[in-house]
Formats: structure tokens, sequence, C-alpha cells
């Protein structure tokens, strides 16, 4: 344990503890090599790879990456000793002279053996999360103190700078927006977003990147970019594995667990892994509409249950030759019980009641295939992939009115989609400092959603008659991209472009189950286009450094905005998709700098975005109930969006760390909205909300002994407004602590959240009326979970694809 300590200390000051005699030489060399396990015969990750000059005075150095490559840069003049260590095994030296006409050194191949006393290799995890900047990107390393934040990946999200996760959805969102795409492992899912992070416990997650402008090399869906959750990967040889229990409660319990393992091999690595989430969720609330003294009351309860299954097998046919393949098998089975009441307050005799039952439950399937061949060259790599997802869910929703003049009614509403994915991606490093990349990819979408109401609308004489209405929706997309980037001395640069063709097929078929008649709705959109983006870093030293990209991104309509079929419905409120719903473009633009301090870093970031056809909510009045109002979406004219964000790791004591961040957003919202004039006369009126918010968080993590830390979290969101309501602001404080038993491969994290109860949604809104409201979760929960790590071995990297080689790091760690 003191020799890892040692050799963290070390990595905390490369970029901070440069000598004044090394700063008087010029920093021009560069160092590069792999480093293999000389008895496997195989790639060593993460190891430490450590440059000094002749008197032993640190100068800087890097680590390994996943196959075992290093690449360290701003070597001074001169000779220099190159130390490649690695925790269990034993050190090897090396001797260099950098001079002018020999700036770039190839160590070769290094092979490492493994001390005699090593210790059995485990998944060492950080004892602090770390931020690191790199070219598009932040990755945050989950440490052992962002663990007691919350035993699921949803709990820990609002941890993190510039993300947010609505606590009664559970949807996430990036930069105050929710048009953001969620992967695991580079990989996306059928499994709704807000599900899946419920089933995926804290102790799983390495790191979580926050990719707010992806390069071309990525799809170019989603305004806020991409949150990549990377898992901690089993990769030593024998049967090893970990097991998770975490148990929640508020009002209502909640119960997570996992457990996942690996056999492996030399030529063979089975894994698999079981997930579940079993909770209850309670929320309340209430609307009010002021000038028509309407209160609307709620009090919702969600009862789910998730289970989800992951198998796969990595095959090394030879050094250059890598099979893989896995699959992922989820099920979902849920209710929730909706209570509403509408009190009309000047008239109680018009009083009404609904309460809705809708019983749901999925089933996903994911299949993966992976084939990898490494050429001569490091870095040179030719990978197909294929993907295949589906997703059958069925949901029964039973409506009861009381005191009301709608009848009760059914709903059944049966989805079945499918989505496929090839990729080909081939990589190039046509030398020390430049490198090529370009890929085809094939992606096909198909949903097809049957909805059946016994008594959903009203034909002309003013009866319920019942409704079937079957909507397939049909997407391909076909692209090809190219990217290059090069180094040249501080500075390097990545250009790429995109291109992708798209065809969209929907059709809506209704059917008049009274009459028989029958109404076909069609809509076709097929386009071209063009996604570039380029990434240009400035490292003056190793205490500075500066990035600037451009990217071109597109929000494709989702599902439930497309789809003409009610989405949720209420005795005051209905929304509805639209099926001619068009996608928006963004043009986004964004700089940052990282400044190295002694004991952390500090990054500062600046985006700009404009968006085309932007898409936005309507609020429309129901003409047969006028106290009744449709939400639906419509495309508008370009706007424009903005913002700052501030992040940084501090370590004021040895025993004291600091994650904290500060983020500000404004963006312009349009969209239409029906109201009454002084006639009653109902007028259709553009509505333009300017909105500002930021948000403030800061994580701290206390040593108190090597086995025992604790944790305080505070976040502060100021005031949010969107179309229709203006949010008042939230506070949340949360508690944790964390302790170590069985020598490191057992953890107990207890958390208690929220504990001065002042995270709540207070609202207030004036369009079409004067409403005011609030809503109330389960927010003071106390979670407690209880980790273990069974079985051990000897380390053995994994050659799988990590879409992220090419990025390069300008923050630091700490």
């Amino acid at each position: 344990m003191k020799k890892l300590i040692t050799i963290a200390l070390l990595l905390l000051t490369f970029s901070i503890q440069a000598q004044d005699k090394t700063n008087a030489l010029p920093k021009i060399g560069t160092v590069t090599g792999n480093v293999l396990d000389v008895s496997l015969n195989q790639p060593l990750p993460y190891v430490n790879v450590i440059v000094k000059d002749t008197n032993n005075k640190l100068i800087t150095g890097g680590i390994t990456n996943d196959e075992g490559q290093f690449r360290v840069t701003q070597i001074p003049e001169g000779t220099n000793l190159i130390t490649i260590e690695y925790l269990g095994f034993l050190p090897q030296t090396k001797t260099i002279v950098i001079t002018k006409d020999n700036k770039v050194i190839d160590l070769g191949t290094i092979n490492l053996e493994e001390a005699a006393t090593s210790l059995d290799e485990v998944t060492i995890v950080a004892e602090t999360s770390t931020i690191q900047q790199k070219v598009d990107r932040k990755v945050i390393t989950i440490g052992k103190d962002l663990q007691t934040a919350g035993a699921t990946a949803s709990e820990i999200m609002n941890n993190l700078p510039s993300v947010s996760v609505d606590q009664q959805t559970g949807s996430i969102s990036l930069r105050g927006n929710q048009n953001v795409r969620v992967m695991v492992d580079g990989k996306l899912s059928n499994i709704p977003a807000e599900q899946l992070l419920k089933q995926i416990p804290s102790s799983s997650i390495k790191s979580i990147e926050l990719i707010t402008n992806p390069s071309a090399k990525y799809n170019p869906e989603g305004m806020s970019g991409i949150i990549n959750i990377v898992l901690h990967k089993n990769t030593k040889i024998g049967f090893n594995g970990n097991i998770n229990i975490g148990l929640s409660h508020d009002i209502e319990a909640k119960f997570n667990s996992s457990i996942d393992a690996n056999y492996r091999n030399g030529k063979f690595n089975l894994y698999g892994s079981y997930n579940n989430s079993v909770t209850k969720n309670f929320n309340f609330g209430e609307i009010n509409r002021v000038e028509q003294d309407i209160q609307q009351k709620f009090e919702i309860l969600n009862n789910n249950k998730s289970h989800l299954f992951k198998v796969g097998l990595d095959y090394y046919l030879d050094d250059r030759n890598t099979i893989s393949v896995f699959t992922n098998q989820n099920i979902f089975d849920g209710w929730v019980n909706v209570d509403s009441e509408i009190n009309y307050l000047a008239n109680a005799s018009l009083n009404e009641s609904q309460f809705t039952r809708n019983d749901n439950g999925n089933d996903s399937e994911q299949y993966n295939f992976n084939y990898k061949h490494d050429f001569n060259d490091d870095g040179h790599s030719l990978e197909l992939e294929v993907d295949h997802n589906t997703y059958d869910g069925l949901s029964d929703s039973r409506n009861n009115f009381f005191s009301s003049q709608r009848p009760n009614f059914l709903e059944n509403t049966d989805t079945d989609r499918a989505s496929s994915t090839i990729n080909l991606d081939y990589s190039n490093p046509i030398s020390e400092t430049t490198k090529l990349e370009f890929g085809l990819q094939a992606r096909l979408f198909n949903t097809t959603i049957f909805y059946q109401s016994d008594a959903r609308e009203t034909n002309q004489s003013g009866v319920y008659i019942p409704t079937t209405t079957t909507f397939d929706y049909t997407r391909d997309i076909y692209s090809a991209y190219a990217t290059y980037g090069k180094t040249l001395d501080k500075w390097s640069y990545q250009v790429g472009l995109r291109a992708e063709t798209v065809a969209v097929d929907s059709e809506a078929f209704k059917k008049d189950l009274a009459s028989n008649e029958e109404t076909t709705i069609p809509f076709d959109n097929d386009y071209f286009k063009l996604y570039p983006s380029a990434f240009l870093t400035y490292t003056p030293s190793d205490k500075n450094s500066f990035q600037l990209n451009y990217s071109r991104r597109v929000d494709r309509p989702g599902i439930g905005q497309v789809n003409p079929l009610p989405e949720w419905s209420t005795p005051l409120i209905s929304q509805f998709g639209n099926q001619e719903l068009r996608p928006q473009f963004t043009n986004s633009i964004e700089t940052n700098y990282t400044r190295q301090l002694e004991n952390g870093s500090i990054t500062a970031g600046v985006f700009y975005r404009i968006i085309e056809d932007e898409i936005q909510q309507a609020i429309l009045i129901d003409r047969s109930d006028v106290n009744r109002l449709f939400f639906t979406n419509l495309n508008f004219d370009n706007s424009s969006a903005y913002g700052i964000e501030l992040s940084s790791n501090y370590r004021p004591t040895k025993w004291w760390s600091i994650n904290g961040s500060f983020d500000l957003f404004s963006q312009t919202q349009k969209s239409v909205a029906e109201s009454f004039d002084t006639n009653q006369n109902i007028v259709l009126n553009t509505v333009k909300v300017d909105n500002i918010v930021w948000n403030v968080r800061a994580f701290n993590n206390f040593k108190v002994t090597k086995a025992l830390s604790l944790s305080a979290f505070g976040m502060y969101s100021g005031k949010n407004k969107n179309i229709q309501f203006e949010m008042e602001d939230m506070l949340m404080v949360n508690l944790g602590m964390r302790y170590s038993f069985l020598e490191g491969k057992a953890s107990f994290s207890l958390s208690y959240n929220d504990i001065f109860d002042t995270m709540y949604a207070q609202f207030e809104g004036q369009t079409p009326y004067l409403q005011q409201g609030r809503f109330n979760w389960e927010s003071q929960q106390i979670s407690g979970r209880l980790s273990y790590r069974f079985g051990g071995g000897k380390y053995r990297a994994k050659s799988r694809k990590q879409r992220d080689d090419d990025t390069k790091s300008g923050g630091g760690f700490m």
C-alpha cells in the first residue's frame, strides 16, 4: 500500500514540480514504447512511465493505454532516465539522450517480470475522484469518495459538473438540456436511460465521460452531447468477481444488487453479470390555477422491478486478432398508481377525481459481435462491430373517473422496436505525430406501436367511441466519416467530416371500431447532411493547456415526439406527438483552459450554440372543453444558447479533498400558446422565454483513517424558466461515509441525502393561465451499500474497442 501511495503522489506532481534547471532546457523530446507482461506476453495498461533527470529529480511522466502503449512528450534536451514501474512487477529504467537531431526515441517493447512477492492483483479504485479535460470531453474517474454519494449510477450523476437528474422521472440532462445520449462502454441500448441508470451500481463504474462536442467519429445525435459510462473490466487470470447489495429508504424501500464474475485463461475470457432493481417511489404535488380557482392534486406511486443479465466471451486468436461477443438481456415489470383530484374552489359541486392504474412491462435484448485486427504498427487496426437490439413493451392502463361526465376507459399499448448497427473502423498512425481514421456505418431502426382504447374520443354527437391506432416508424441511416490528426510541438489538431443520408418513413393508421371508418396519415422525410468537426490544442507548458473545438450536430425527434398517440392524459392536460416534426441542427463551438495547481487543477470553459429548426413545446386549448390543454411539439425559427463552466480538484490537506464546479447556461426558447382575450375568444400567441440558470456543486471527502472516510456534498440550482413554468431555486445537502475491511476486499457505504429537506420543485406559470404548483419526491433517502470482491490472479490486458484512443489529455489529476 505504501508503494501504491508513493506512485500516486508521484503522478500528482508530474505537471507541477519541474525543477529550475530542467525548465531552463528546451523541452523538445518524445519517448514511446510498449509494455508487456513477459510471462503472459500480453500488454499491460496503466503502467507508470516516470521521467527524471540525472540528479533523480522528477520531470514529467505518463501511463500506458489499454493496449500497453505510451507516449510522453516535452522531455528536456540532454540525458534523462525513463523508469517503467507497475505495482507487483519489477521496475525497469532506461537512459535516453535527447538532442536536436534525435528528438523522438522509441524504446520498443519493454517486458516486465512479476515480482516474487507480488500481491494478488485487484481492481484498483482511487480514494478520490478526478477530472481530466481531454480534447472533446471531461473524464470523471469515479473514486471511493463518490461511491458514497449513492448506490446507483442515477444517484451519483447529480454530483458531476453540468449534469442533472430529474428526481421525479429520472431523466438526465447535460448543460441544462435533455437532448443527450447515454451510452455504456461506448454502446447505446434500447433500455430507457432512466431505467438503465438505476440498475448500474456505482461501485461498478470506472469513469464517466462528458462528451460535449463529439468528433465526426461519433454519431451526431444529441444537442448536449454524449454521456458515456465506462465500467470496470475484470481482466485477471482465473476466476474473479464482485458482489454489491444496496438498500435505500425514505417513504418506500428501494433495493438493488449486482454480481459480476469472469473466468480467464490463456486464450479465452468468459464473463457475466446480473443487476437488479426493486423499487417503490412516491411522489405528490399540486397545480393551482389561481384566477380560475381550480386546484389539481396528484399522488403517484411507482413499483418497478428490473433484471439485467450480461454474458460475453473474448477469444484471442493470436497476438493480432481478437473476437468478442456478448449479449444483454433485460426484463422490466412495473405498475404505477396515479390519484388526481380537481377541486373547483368556487363551486365544489364540479369537483371530480381520477384514478389511473398502469401496468407495464418490457423485455429488451442486445447482441454484439466485434472483430479487431492489429497490423504490425502500433495503433494500426481494422475493426468490425455488429450490434442488434430488440425491445418489446406492453402497457395496460385503466382510467376511472368519479363525479365526472367522462366515462371510464381502458387503454392498451404494444410497442415493438428493433435496431441494428454495423460499424467498420480503420485507424492508421501514419507517423509518430500523425493519425488517420475513417469508417463506415449503417443504422437501421424500426418501431411499431399498436394503441387501442374502448372510449377515447367523441364523435360529432358527443358519444365516446372505441378506436385503434397503429403507428409504424422506420429510419435508416448510412454514414461515412474521416478524421485526420497531427501534433506539432506544443500544438495539436484534429479535423473530421461525417456524411449521412437519412430515410424516414412513418404511417399512422387509425380505425373507428364502431363505424369501421379508417384513416391513414403517411409522412416521409429523406435528407443528406454533412457534419464537420475540428479540434485544436495548445500546451505552452506543463501547467497550462488550451482547447478550441467545433462540431455540427443533429437532434432527430424521438418516438414520443412524433407518435400521434396520447403520451399521457389527465382530466385537464394531455400530451400528443407531432408526426411531421423535423430534426433540429446545432452548430457548437467551445473553448477550455486547464491550469495545474500545486495541489490540484482547475478547468474553465465557454460554449456557444446556434440551433436551427428548434423543437419546442406548444400549448393548445381543447375546443370541446376549454378547461383542458393539449401539449405537443413544433419546429420554430433559429435560436442560440451559450454557457460557461468551471470545475476544479483541490486538496487543501492530505486528508481533505474537494471536487467543485460552477456552470451557467442561457437559452432563448420559442413556442406558441393559445389563451383567451378580454372577450373570452381563443387567440394564438407566440411565446419567447430568455432563460438563464446557474448551478454550483461541491463534493468534500475527508479521510479519517486508512479504512474510514467521510463525505459532504452540497448543490444549489438557481431559478429555471421553460415555456410553461418558472422553476424556483433548489438546494440539497448530502452526507456519507465509507468503511473498508477484510484487507480491502469489502466495503460498506452509508449516505443520508437532502438532510435539510430543501429539495423540491416549486413553480409558477402565466401561459395560458396563471398557475402555481409544487411537487415533492423521496429526497431524504438513507442508503446503505455493501460490496465484496472475490477471487485473485495475475493481470492480463484485454483488447477491446476504445473510441477515445486518439484523444489527448489537457488536464491534471488529483
